[in-house]
Order: structure tokens, then C-alpha cells, then sequence
């Protein structure tokens, strides 16, 4: 019963035509003014919003577990290690080609900063959707206001298309506020988060390489 009285709450509120101008339209001009792989992190990045906040403890834990064995068995061994990250397997393999401290922490912020670009340029999606939606609202708006003035001869037209002119501007603001805008600012504080956080992994992995290039230079004068 309480099911059967919400649905009849909510119908005078549901029109398929001004959703679907609403919807199509915002999703149109998306489309047509963003890149193909941008639109597809757009959508990717809703599977984001569940995810906990990112943490950077258990992959320092890692690396250091991965310095003990490059301590023990030396740097080749790492070779051998199963690395989920893709950060620390990156620097980790320059550490093993024989990259020094510089090159790690350059390698490091380059892979850090580009993620961040890729999160932020997904959040963009979103964020342009926000400022879309309320004017192909007004497009709707305005669509239903000519059809209801070309029905004024017709009494029982009118009504639906007031209905048109009236809840597609109410589509466009529910779209904008409470759906895409929340996503962006929520994608944005994830990827500012991340990157404050794998900021951490680059001086561990930097002292690895210092450490490990003496090592290196020893073995390869003997």
C-alpha cells in the first residue's frame, strides 16, 4: 500500500517526453564536446564512488618488506616480487634497471600527476554535464511552451504540454544538483585525496634507490 501511494504521489511528476529532452540532450552535448576516453572514465569513475578512501599505509608497508628482500637477496630478487600496484612496480623496475634516486622520484611524480590529470578529467564529464542540464531544461521549457500554444485550440493538449514545459525544467535542476554536480565534487576530493597519498610512496622508494646504487656501482667494479 505504501508502494501503491508513493507511485501515485511521484506519477504527476513523470513525463517520458521531458525526460527523455532532458536526458538526451545533456547526453548529446556531452558527447559532442568531450573525448571518447574522457567519457568513458566518466562512467568507469561511478564504479569509484563506493571505494574507501584511499590509504597509502599498506603500500608502504610493502615497500618496505620489498627493501628487506633487496637487502637480503639483493635488487634482482625483486624482479620475482608480485606487485599489485602499478606505481611501485614502475619504480620498483627502474630500481632493478639501475635507475638512480632522481630518476625514481621523477618516474614517480610523473605517474602521480598523470592519474590525477585522468581522475580530474573524469570529474570534468560530470561537472560539464551540472552546467548542461539546467539549459537543455530551459530548451525543454520552451519546447512545451510552442507546443502548448499551437494546442490552444485544443483544451486537452494543454495540459501536457505544460506538463513538457514545466518538468523539464525541474528535470534539468534534479540532474544538475542532486545527481551530476554531487559526482564531480566527490570524484575530485577522491583524485586530490589519492594523490596527496601516493605522495607518500616516492621517498621510500627514492631511499631504496640511493641505497641500492652503491650496491650496484661495488658489484659492477668487481
Amino acid at each position: 500500500m505504501i508502494s501503491q501511494s508513493l507511485s501515485g504521489a511521484l506519477a504527476p511528476y513523470l513525463d517520458p517526453v521531458a525526460l527523455g529532452i532532458v536526458g538526451g540532450g545533456t547526453l548529446l552535448a556531452i558527447v559532442l564536446r568531450t573525448e571518447t576516453r574522457d567519457l568513458v572514465r566518466a562512467v568507469r569513475a561511478l564504479g569509484l564512488l563506493a571505494r574507501r578512501r584511499f590509504d597509502a599505509e599498506p603500500l608502504l608497508g610493502q615497500i618496505a618488506a620489498l627493501g628487506r628482500i633487496a637487502q637480503r637477496h639483493g635488487v634482482m630478487a625483486l624482479d620475482r616480487s608480485v606487485i599489485v600496484d602499478a606505481d611501485i612496480a614502475a619504480g620498483i623496475a627502474a630500481i632493478v634497471d639501475g635507475g638512480d634516486q632522481a630518476t625514481v622520484t621523477a618516474l614517480l611524480e610523473h605517474r602521480r600527476r598523470a592519474r590525477a590529470e585522468r581522475h580530474l578529467a573524469a570529474a570534468d564529464v560530470w561537472a560539464a554535464a551540472a552546467e548542461t542540464a539546467p539549459a537543455i531544461g530551459m530548451i525543454g521549457t520552451l519546447i512545451g511552451l510552442v507546443r502548448m500554444f499551437m494546442a490552444m485550440n485544443d483544451p486537452a493538449a494543454i495540459g501536457g504540454a505544460m506538463a513538457i514545459a514545466l518538468l523539464a525544467t525541474l528535470y534539468g535542476a534534479v540532474l544538475a544538483n542532486l545527481v551530476a554536480m554531487p559526482v564531480a565534487a566527490r570524484l575530485r576530493r577522491m583524485a586530490r585525496e589519492e594523490a596527496f597519498e601516493r605522495q607518500r610512496l616516492a621517498a621510500p622508494l627514492a631511499a631504496l634507490a640511493a641505497r641500492e646504487m652503491p650496491r650496484r656501482l661495488d658489484r659492477a667494479a668487481a
